[in-house]
């Protein structure tokens, strides 16, 4: 073990943090009884206590039946207390397999890393694999951690392994950062340092997805039924109207017992539309039978306030008879106080009759408000009833035959005047439906023409504004055109009549034709003089500092392009040095510098193309 051990020297084992020697068979197997399992090929004694391990259970019996060892250290087995907590460092100790041997990480380092676990997480990939380690070594080493599902093991010395549950890939991740030994050979090929991580599968997210949506299948129905059990109950359906049905709800009607649920049915028939001159007396008659319990309710309205009457003076009794016993009360408490009886008291005798005398008298206050407000509310309902006559009063206390009839008399008047009424609404609904069958057409056509007009007038209005704006644009280019006219036809003249003079003044003194060539040389100058000062007058000056920059950097760029460059590209190249600024503004600025910008058109037919070039040195050149 002492060669295998120097020869990987990369394992960082801390034989002092192990608290045993490598070297020695006795460490090993104390080692491994501490994790449970008996050790490979090693004699040694069981030093784990039988109520740690499991009652019962035989070394050998993985050896025979081929029974996966089982790691205490893997939190869930029952066969150790739970892991500490993530606080406290877990020492990690060497697990012996079949086929190798897991050499713990140095516990100085920091644990790996891991990715972020993706929902539903139960496949692992495991890097840093020995070359020649196989499928069955890989499964006898994670088999300890749970069932494993599937294998897929590369060429490149890394695997992914799904597990059947999700909490064993926590139990893999533990395996992260132990060095593996494949036998005792010291070969490279045979070791490798384990890099144990969760893997993103297609199956684990779907699994977890068909979850998800199941449990929100059962959240769904639990809430749905929860809400038709809170849910009030529906109210009956009600019939449709038919004769048989009125005849039977007329007799509801009249019954006392069945009168609510009969007048619910009357009022859907009557919002349902089924009154019609065929059904109109059955529907007055059931309408009057329901008015009939007018006077019923009115008896029992008038029997309630009478027992509400009774219930007050009754309480008004019990009241007086209250505040009598705490006036006694507290005349008991007064007399206690005087002189005679109060100095036989102990000084906490007189604090407590204190103490219940003014409670005493507090209440007596409140009972005595109380009823005071009573009595007033009833002198106020008797003024009430001496200054008005009620004539639901009269007609309750005095019910004779007579005021019967004439209320029954007045009932069948009000009827007879509501049916002339509804008989008047349908004469004029039946002449104004006749009236509109004939004027729908022809508002519809009248509509359309009319919203078609408005239309057209829109459109003709803009159009003519638009052609103001440019008759007045035009005018006033015209304007501009004949003011350089009459000014350069004067200008003509005056310069005619320079050189005229100039030419008989030559003649008479004998100037030679060179004196006469500087003549006409000086006329052109002037001229040429006299239209700058006309094109500055007509171009106003720059506006702006950014006006002035945006000019020199045009002038430099249509400088470098002798052949000239149209709008659209002199913009694209401005975009990148101002993206705010648009092409309109540059053709704008160019226009009102006609010295040092010219437009030109080339091509033909479908190729002409509109072309500035910068003309600035050509007017330097001619002066």
């Amino acid at each position: 073990f002492l060669a295998a051990a120097d020869g990987l020297g990369s394992i960082a084992i801390d034989t002092t943090q192990l608290n045993m020697s490598v070297t020695d068979p006795t460490a090993w197997a104390t080692a491994m009884n501490n994790l449970g399992m008996v050790p490979v090929g090693l004699a040694g004694q069981q030093l784990v206590t039988d109520s740690i391990c499991v009652p019962g259970f035989d070394p050998s019996l993985s050896m025979m039946t081929g029974i996966t060892p089982i790691n205490p250290m893997i939190p869930g087995m029952g066969l150790v207390p739970p892991p500490p907590p993530t606080d406290v460092p877990v020492v990690k100790e060497i697990i012996h397999c079949k086929s190798c041997t897991l050499f713990p990480p140095n516990p100085n380092l920091p644990p790996p890393s891991t990715r972020e676990r993706p929902p539903g997480c139960k496949t692992v990939f495991v890097g840093g694999l020995p070359e020649n380690a196989t499928e069955e070594i890989i499964q006898e080493v994670f088999e300890q951690c749970g069932d494993i599902t599937a294998i897929r093991k590369s060429k490149k010395n890394f695997c992914h392994i799904r597990f059947a549950e999700e909490f064993m890939v926590d139990k893999a991740i533990y395996l992260s950062g132990y060095r593996m030994r494949l036998g005792s050979s010291t070969d490279k090929k045979d070791s490798g340092r384990l890099h144990v991580d969760f893997a993103q599968a297609r199956d684990d997210f779907y699994e977890w997805e068909c979850k998800q949506r199941m449990l929100a299948r059962e959240e769904r129905h639990r809430r749905k039924m929860e809400e038709d059990r809170l849910r009030p109950p529906s109210p009956p359906a009600i019939m449709h109207y038919s004769e048989h049905e009125a005849a039977l709800l007329a007799e509801k009607l009249k019954d006392d017992s069945k009168f609510s649920e009969a007048i619910t049915v009357l009022l859907t028939w009557i919002e349902r539309g089924e009154v019609n001159r065929r059904s109109a007396n059955q529907f007055y008659s059931m309408v009057q039978s329901a008015n009939s319990h007018v006077r019923r309710l009115m008896n029992e309205k008038a029997a309630h306030e009478q027992e509400m009457e009774q219930a007050k003076e009754s309480f008004k009794n019990a009241l007086t008879g209250i505040l009598t016993q705490f006036e006694q009360i507290v005349a008991v408490f007064n007399a206690s106080t005087r002189q005679k009886a109060w100095d036989h008291f102990s000084k906490a005798q007189r604090k407590n009759i204190d103490i219940w005398r003014k409670h005493s008298e507090e209440l007596r206050n409140a009972h005595s408000e109380q009823l005071m407000g009573i009595r007033r509310e009833e002198e106020m309902e008797m003024s009430d009833d001496d200054s008005g006559d009620n004539p639901t009063k009269k007609l309750r206390v005095d019910d004779s035959a007579l005021a019967a009839q004439a209320y029954a008399l007045k009932e069948e008047n009000d009827s007879l005047r509501w049916q002339l009424d509804a008989y008047r609404n349908e004469v004029e609904l039946l002449k104004q439906e006749k009236g509109q069958l004939f004027r729908t057409e022809e508002s519809l056509t009248k509509d359309q023409q009319l919203q078609f007009l408005q239309q057209t007038m829109q459109g003709m209005q803009q159009q003519l504004l638009s052609i103001q704006e440019e008759l007045n644009n035009k005018k006033s280019e015209l304007e501009q055109a004949k003011e350089e006219q009459t000014h350069t036809q004067a200008m003509l003249k005056v310069l005619q009549e320079q050189l005229k003079s100039a030419k008989e003044l030559a003649e008479i003194n004998g100037h030679d034709e060179s004196q006469a060539n500087e003549i006409n040389v000086l006329t052109v100058a002037l001229v040429n003089q006299d239209r700058e000062k006309n094109s500055e007058k007509r171009s106003p000056g720059l506006k702006s500092e950014k006006e002035a920059l945006l000019i020199g950097i045009i002038s430099t760029f249509l400088h470098v392009h002798p052949f000239g460059a149209n709008i659209e590209y002199l913009w694209s190249y401005m975009q990148q040095l101002d993206s705010r600024i648009s092409a309109n503004e540059i053709e704008m600025l160019l226009m009102r510098l006609p010295r040092m910008f010219k437009q030109e058109f080339t091509g033909v037919g479908a190729t002409l193309e509109k072309r500035w070039k910068f003309c600035a040195f050509e007017g330097i050149k001619t002066v």
